[in-house]
């Protein structure tokens, strides 16, 4: 078709001679139809062409944006056709079915389908471009089907290796529409097991005004893993939402959920809670699940990744029968996890352990957990009143945010509990003058305080993929490296292998800043001294900063220079 279509285009004034060759060595080098070049390039639009080949061939063009198809005379052709030929059925009067195709000129095509209906066919010309949305739109999930399969194969899953079970009915899944929704069904239950198996910790649903894309966070990090249709982007919200049992009709608003499932592979069978956050957006619903594996928590301090100086001055500060312990650090540092160890820790059956959390993301036995639920006046503040009324030994607050709790938890502090909690600050000296802004008295503060902890999460380098590397002196130095350990440290770095998926990395470590409040520190507090003299001070004192924590894992080959770069200031 391509050379006397092309000269036709230039004998009617479509295209130049140089835009045709343009068009042709562009087909040529991608094996694609000249049409579609010459769209894709600029040089006609595809109406015009599907107009020149009416023309050429004497049949009637026809607009499919503006004609109604009938699914069911469309369905005569096996979707697999219509999507191979670019050829629809549109209308069919008694014996004739009247079809549209963007090449009359496949005389072979026009046999199959007269075969496989047994019907007379009448010919009508339509663009390439609106017939295969004609299809999209006739076949719906039927035509997505082959698509969908290769999205699935695009993860690499092989569809019996990995299965997810949700344990919950689709309340407006009849039994009969269950073989139109089970691709898209499919769809999210593999992408939810994919994440389990590869170890993210979310998965992120994100549409745009022409893209749907999909997700991982792994080890800290964001991986786009698929770009489903857009089009699809209603239909695996709703299933979402079904699973969480939340509101379908409702778009508008943000919505919260949970979706308990149970996770197989190769035999081998757990039990995974997603965390499902959806909130509205200019182009539909962005879905974020938070993968919750009991399995990965790990509840022994020892194999955070603390330095012994700073396991020591850990475990001392928590062996206290009273008095505060914060953690500190952005959303995803590892906070739950590290004041989870330390309740494992202290999980004796002589001691009364109450939390209040918000989400509670782990159940773990012989705690009392309690869910914070804002909206019905359970707030941390309303937690912590009650909880002093339950004879307590040690308290958990998820975070103090506000002046309140702040004031409830020190009370605490300095009554004989031992108060566990978090805040949101860069470092250990900031939880100081954090609180002290929140309107806590320096006193307070100063006699309430036993520890603050600041950490962040690193990838660790890939052990199966290990190899040393090296970096100039200066940059080292400038890094933080003494200018002796800048000439002897050995660095290493992740090749890239099956077992990390070519990234170099596989798991993650924590650095930390641990402040030890010592009378020093004490006293210094107490004169309203400054975040800054705070950590000059701790320093003297022994306490290692975060950078200078990472800069001894990458000196110990646990990671590399560039991820503690990447999450800590010098």
């Amino acid at each position: 078709m391509s050379t006397w279509l092309g000269e036709f285009l230039v004998k009617e004034r479509l295209v130049s001679s140089e835009q045709l060759r343009q068009a042709l060595d562009d087909s040529r080098l991608n094996g694609g139809r000249l049409q579609t070049s010459l769209v894709k390039l600029g040089h006609a639009r595809a109406e015009e062409i599907a107009l020149a080949i009416a023309r050429h061939y004497g049949a009637p063009y026809i607009s499919l944006r503006h004609h109604e198809v009938d699914p069911s005379v469309a369905r005569l052709v096996p979707q697999e056709i219509a999507l191979r030929h670019q050829v629809l059925p549109l209308s069919r009067v008694d014996s004739v079915l009247t079809i549209a195709m963007a090449d009359p000129s496949n005389v072979s095509v026009m046999d199959d389908v007269k075969f496989l209906t047994g019907l007379e066919l009448e010919l009508v010309v339509a663009s390439e471009e609106a017939i295969l949305a004609a299809i999209e739109k006739v076949y719906g999930e039927a035509a997505g089907a082959d698509e969908l399969d290769r999205l699935i194969r695009d993860l690499g899953v092989e569809p019996d290796s990995l299965e997810l079970d949700t344990d919950q009915e689709d309340p407006e899944n009849t039994t009969g529409e269950r073989s139109e929704q089970a691709p898209v069904v499919r769809l999210v239950n593999l992408l939810l097991a994919e994440a389990v198996d590869r170890g993210a910790s979310d998965i992120h649903i994100e549409p745009s005004e022409k893209q749907l894309r999909v997700r991982y966070r792994i080890d800290g990090v964001l991986e786009t893993v698929m770009n489903p249709p857009v089009r699809l982007k209603d239909a695996i919200t709703s299933r979402i939402k079904v699973m969480a049992k939340l509101d379908i009709s409702e778009k508008r608003l943000p919505q919260d959920g949970r979706i308990k499932s149970r996770y197989s592979r190769a035999g081998k069978s757990k039990t995974v809670d997603l965390r499902v956050s959806i909130v509205p957006t200019l182009f539909g619903e962005k879905v974020v699940l938070r993968l919750l594996d009991q399995e990965s928590l790990r509840l022994d301090m020892r194999l955070l990744g603390f330095e012994q100086y700073s396991l020591e001055s850990f475990e001392r500060s928590i062996e206290k029968p009273f008095g505060m312990v914060l953690v500190t650090g952005p959303t995803g540092s590892g906070k739950t996890n590290t004041l989870y160890s330390v309740i494992a820790r202290l999980n004796t059956p002589d001691k009364n352990i109450l939390t209040a959390e918000d989400p509670v993301e782990f159940q773990l036995p012989g705690i009392s957990q309690v869910q914070v639920k804002e909206q019905i006046g359970l707030t941390f503040a309303a937690a912590l009143r009650a909880f002093l009324r339950q004879d307590p030994n040690i308290i958990l607050v998820g975070e103090i945010r506000d002046q309140e709790t702040a004031e409830i938890g020190v009370k605490a502090a300095l009554t004989g509990h031992l108060v566990l909690s978090t805040l949101h600050t860069n470092d250990a000296p900031s939880a100081i003058t954090r609180l002290i802004n929140m309107g806590i008295e320096p006193f307070l503060v100063a006699t309430s305080l036993n520890l603050v902890c600041a950490q962040r999460l690193v990838r660790r380098v890939c052990r199966e993929c290990r190899e040393p590397v090296s970096l100039p002196q200066p940059a080292l130095i400038d890094a933080g490296f003494s200018p002796e350990d800048a000439r002897t440290v050995q660095l290493v770095r992740g090749r890239g292998c099956s077992s990390c998926r070519r990234s170099g990395y596989r798991g993650r470590t924590g650095l930390f800043e641990v402040m030890e409040i010592t009378s020093e520190l004490r006293e210094m507090i107490l004169v309203g001294a400054s975040a800054l003299e705070l950590k000059r001070k701790a320093l003297e004192s022994g306490m290692a900063t975060l950078r200078q924590s990472g800069l001894r894992k990458v000196a110990a080959g646990v990671t590399t220079l560039e991820e503690v770069l990447r999450e800590t200031i010098g």
